[in-house]
């Protein structure tokens, strides 16, 4: 059996990096669905999707077929890619976006979005992370009397810097008092490195930053070790799918950075073929869940 190619899903605006990876699914032989930007808040049911394949169906009848406005019709051409037919019109549906769009979208289209848990960080030993990490309730980290970096555990919610004590964070008017946070000691890395993991290896790598700045560049042999040995302490708690950010500091110590779902993350200069591999198992058919990634589910 032939099966249709799959689908990929993407937001209202395209980063530089979402772009690369639109040229990269629309290569392989994905089709593109792409959102304008009333479409979001009006619901699947709305003009605005542009490039729904004809005949493909949308969860529980919602969808845009025969909407006003809708434009019907496929982007991309050549050999379907699919790992195996998924619902009733054999079309697999995954999602590269942010977590605000991806929040709206991914449970009308059955798209089950893996990301860390959200003390994941927190959890790992001292020796990887170089540095005391700590999950609490930003109600906890109002009483922090010290500079500490702070930020969300899977999302954008709580800007990601180093705050002068806990009375610089958004206060109890602008975020849930019981929302996680996580808050670590600060360190400053040299150079750092985005790993796209998958199926427990580091499947694409790269350099996206150098002395805190933007600085593209080919993946460090070291940085591949490093990720491997957080594979190998860590691996069974993450998701098959998901992008984890490795630094090395002034000294030449080691640490994770970070774990972000690989369906919000940018690919920097890492293999597009390779990362788009990770988003398209980090976003996909809720249907094709492994065992082990059901407990990942956003």
């Amino acid at each position: 059996m032939t099966c249709p190619p799959r689908i990929l899903v993407l937001p209202p605006r395209l980063t530089a990096s979402a772009r690369t990876l639109r040229a990269t699914a629309l290569r392989r032989g994905l089709r593109i669905v792409e959102a304008t930007a009333s479409a979001v808040p009006e619901g699947l049911g709305s003009p605005g999707w542009a490039g729904w394949p004809e005949g493909a169906k949308w969860p529980e009848g919602e969808g845009p077929d025969g909407s006003p406005g809708y434009t019907q019709g496929t982007r991309g051409a050549g050999s379907a890619e699919s790992t195996g037919c998924t619902g009733s019109d054999g079309h697999a549906v995954h999602l590269h976006a942010g977590p605000s769009f991806a929040d709206v979208v991914a449970p009308a289209l059955g798209i089950a979005l893996l990301e860390a848990p959200a003390d994941w960080l927190a959890r790992l030993p001292r020796a990887l992370t170089q540095r005391d990490v700590r999950a609490m309730t930003i109600g906890e980290a109002y009483r922090l009397r010290r500079p500490a970096f702070v930020k969300s555990p899977n999302d954008k919610s709580i800007s990601a810097l180093v705050y002068a004590d806990g009375s610089r964070l958004p206060g109890p008017d602008a975020v849930d008092p019981a929302t996680v946070v996580l808050v670590s000691d600060v360190m400053t890395f040299a150079v750092e490195y985005r790993l796209h993991l998958l199926d427990g290896a580091v499947h694409a790598a790269g350099q996206y930053a150098e002395a805190g700045r933007l600085r593209l560049g080919p993946p460090d042999g070291e940085a591949l070790a490093f990720g491997q040995d957080v594979l190998a302490a860590a691996g069974e708690t993450l998701p098959s799918a998901i992008v984890v950010d490795v630094g090395r500091d002034d000294e030449g110590r080691w640490a994770v950075i970070e774990a972000n779902a690989a369906w919000a993350s940018g690919c920097y200069s890492a293999d597009p073929d390779r990362a788009l591999e990770t988003v398209l198992r980090a976003a996909g058919p809720a249907t094709a869940l492994s065992p082990h990634d059901r407990d990942f589910v956003r």
